[in-house]
């Protein structure tokens, strides 16, 4: 078992779990990042956990993938080299996202896409925005999808309702104490699926 992966080996305490926060909103006006912010913020207590930002306005990925066994071009090569290995090092996801008609933005999906075994046995959650459902269907449909790529969805989730009434200008809930709340709870479940499933992964690699 590797003593980077679950404890130091100069405290002997289990190591941080490393968590990458993947801000899913590219578009102009967003308050993807804002959202992202005050999650963090709401996070800062758990000394236990370790937050890597990967923010999609970031990166340029294209739409078109090479064919099955196919390279892809040079430029994405660079672009997936500063981002891939964030993943692959991450023990758990939060993906921070907004409602589109009914589902989440394709860039987030585009970026999903791009990758494949960093997902694989790992634990997500999710904190969702938008429309009086508060990006909850987004949520719903990213469930079914890492599903498919053998990851983890945590069941409580934190979403946000309404962008022109829920949140203030900043991006903060303007009900702090109930959203703070849930990220409380997510973030609790995400770090138990999180150690657990880090723990089982060093034992045995995972097969997918």
């Amino acid at each position: 078992m590797s003593a980077s992966t679950t404890t130091s080996t100069t405290t002997g305490r289990e190591a941080p779990l490393r968590v990458a926060v993947i801000v899913g909103s590219v578009r102009e006006g967003r308050q993807g990042r804002a959202v992202t912010d005050w999650f963090l913020g709401a996070a800062a207590g758990h000394d236990d956990l370790s937050f890597d930002v990967v923010d999609l306005a970031d990166l340029d990925l294209p739409l078109v993938m090479p064919g099955w066994g196919g390279t892809p071009a040079p430029e994405t090569v660079a672009a997936l080299a500063g981002v891939s290995p964030r993943l692959a090092a991450a023990d758990a996801f939060v993906v921070v996202t907004p409602e589109y008609n009914h589902s989440f933005p394709a860039a987030l999906k585009n970026f999903v896409d791009w990758h494949h075994p960093e997902w694989q046995a790992k634990p997500v959650g999710f904190v969702s925005y938008g429309g009086l459902a508060g990006g909850i269907r987004a949520v719903e449909q990213l469930r079914l999808v890492f599903a498919e790529l053998h990851a983890t969805t945590v069941r409580d989730s934190v979403s946000l309702h309404g962008p022109w009434s829920g949140l203030g200008e900043d991006g903060a809930p303007r009900d702090a104490a109930v959203c703070g709340g849930a990220a409380k709870g997510m973030l609790g479940q995400l770090a138990w699926w999180g150690r657990a499933l880090r723990t089982a992964r060093a034992a045995r690699p995972y097969q997918g």
